[in-house]
C-alpha cells in the first residue's frame, strides 16, 4: 500500500469520524430539542430501524430514549462503513460489521447473539446502497428468528441540509429545532417475508412523517 492511500485511510477512518462526532454534538446541543416517544421502550432486547439517509443523529435518540441501554449497529464493512463505525463509535453505540452486499451471514448471526445476550440491535434495511426506503431481509431475519420486537426511529428537523446523494442524505443545521421520534414497538411474528417487509415499510414511513 502506497504512503498516500494509508495517509487517506487514516484520515477517512481515524481523523474524520471524531471531527464528525464533534460536529454532530455541537448541532444537537444548538438544536431545541423534543422528544416524540409514543411508549416506554420494551424490556427485552428490540431491533431499533432507521432509514440510512437518517442515520446520523439516531445514536443521540436512542440514548434519550434508553439512557443506560447497550446498542450496536449492522455497518457494511467497506471502508465508508469503517468510517460510520468510527462515528457511532465516538457516539457510545457499538458496531456489527456487515451488509446484504458484504459480510451479511456474519452480520446476521452476531446480531441474532447480540439480542440473545440482551443487546439491542440497529440496523438501516435500505442500506447499505438502496434501493432507498425498501426493506432488506436481514431486519426481518433477525426478528423472526429472535422474537425481538421492532422500533422504528426518526428526526424531523425545522433546518437541515440534504445531500444529492441515493438516500438523500439528511443534516440537521445548527440553532433550529429537532423532533426525535420513536414508534411504538410492534412485532412481525407469524407473517410471511413480503408481509413483514410491508408492515415494517408501513411503520417506518408513518414514523417518518407522522408529527
Amino acid at each position: 500500500m502506497s504512503l498516500k492511500k494509508i495517509i487517506k485511510t487514516y484520515i477517512q477512518t481515524k481523523i474524520l469520524p471524531y471531527i464528525i462526532a464533534c460536529l454532530i454534538r455541537l448541532i444537537y446541543i444548538t438544536n431545541k430539542k423534543v422528544f416524540l416517544f409514543k411508549t416506554k421502550p420494551p424490556k427485552e432486547p428490540f431491533v431499533l430501524t432507521m432509514w440510512h439517509g437518517q442515520l446520523l443523529f439516531q445514536p443521540l435518540n436512542y440514548r434519550k430514549y434508553k439512557p443506560k441501554g447497550i446498542v450496536k449497529v449492522i455497518v457494511s464493512e467497506h471502508r465508508d462503513g469503517q468510517t460510520i463505525r468510527k462515528i457511532v463509535n465516538y457516539l457510545g453505540v457499538g458496531d456489527i460489521q456487515g451488509s446484504s452486499t458484504r459480510g451479511g451471514a456474519k452480520a446476521l448471526i452476531k446480531a441474532i447473539k447480540s439480542i440473545k445476550n440482551g443487546i439491542d440491535v440497529a440496523i438501516t434495511p435500505d442500506g447499505p446502497r438502496g434501493p432507498v426506503h425498501e426493506i432488506s431481509d436481514g431486519i426481518v431475519a433477525i426478528a423472526q428468528k429472535t422474537g425481538a420486537k421492532i422500533v422504528a426511529c426518526s428526526i424531523y428537523p425545522s433546518k437541515f441540509w440534504q445531500l444529492n446523494s441515493w438516500d438523500s442524505f439528511l443534516i440537521p443545521k445548527p440553532f433550529g429545532k429537532i423532533l426525535f421520534k420513536m414508534s411504538e414497538p410492534f412485532d412481525i411474528d407469524k407473517l410471511s417475508s413480503q408481509e413483514a417487509k410491508n408492515k415494517i415499510k408501513n411503520k417506518m414511513m408513518e414514523n417518518l412523517y407522522e408529527k
